[in-house]
């Protein structure tokens, strides 16, 4: 019996290469993540992680490769790759004295397409800020910012979302809060993430598969299970060290 096709992958970076004055910073990067992933895009501070998502997301632009987001390249096509991702980059930008939902209403006003207000009072909902949504955001403590944050990335029904550094400085109990979230989109709302993050252990119990990046180069990617049996390592921080070990041999 012929093997049905492999579904194509939802994000496809193929040789992704930038420099900067000069200097190349990420070199001929490639991985790809399917539809349903949530998926690690880990390594140090420093490593290239948040400029390759800035190349994701438009933001900047790559020397060389491309980036292609359900069939569709950012350099071709970019207003219909990017229709398909909702993201934070770096940390979420919100007006302080308005409310959750009036943050969101004007973003509203700015996307591509029609949010309604159902939408707005709908994906609050989602992150659990229903009953904060009329609270003014300089309230709300740094894991309620983020919960905004993908709460304004949901506005347009994506089927991607990029999160970078999303457990950065947030408590305990606002890390389990995220990591309940995300798992809970990828699992009810079929929603793929990607997730960049220098805190691997934090990661742990989150991602199902990763790529490692050091110096702008990926030194190791796939099902992190089958890299953790492989590389005979019990948790993504051995792993990660392990990886760099081997890619210098």
């Amino acid at each position: 019996m012929k093997q049905a096709n492999k579904e194509k992958p939802i994000l496809e970076i193929k040789n992704l290469n930038k420099q900067i004055v000069g200097e190349t910073v990420i070199h001929g990067i490639n991985f790809s993540i399917q539809k349903g992933d949530i998926y690690g895009f880990l390594g140090p501070n420093g490593a290239g992680k948040t400029t390759t998502l800035r190349m994701i997301t438009r933001l900047i632009f790559p020397n060389s490769g491309d980036v292609l987001i359900d069939g569709y390249s950012i350099r071709n096509d970019s207003i219909l790759a990017l229709s398909r991702v909702g993201s934070i980059i770096e940390n979420p930008a919100f007006y302080l004295h308005l409310s959750a939902r009036q943050n969101l209403t004007l973003s509203a006003k700015l996307a591509a397409t029609k949010v309604t207000k159902v939408r707005i009072n709908e994906v609050l909902s989602i992150v659990d800020l229903k009953d904060a949504k009329d609270k003014k955001v300089k309230t709300f403590s740094l894991g309620m910012k983020q919960r905004l944050g993908i709460a304004n990335a949901l506005l347009c029904y994506p089927s991607l979302i990029i999160l970078d550094e999303p457990t950065n400085g947030v408590d305990p109990m606002g890390l389990r809060e995220m990591k309940t979230l995300i798992k809970r989109l990828a699992e009810k709302e079929k929603i793929t993430f990607l997730i960049s993050s220098h805190m691997l252990r934090e990661m742990e119990d989150l991602c199902h598969k990763a790529a490692f990046i050091q110096g702008g180069k990926i030194v190791e990617e796939g099902n992190i299970s089958e890299l953790l049996e492989t590389y005979q390592v019990t948790n993504l921080e051995d792993l990660f060290f392990a990886c760099i070990k081997e890619s210098l041999t």
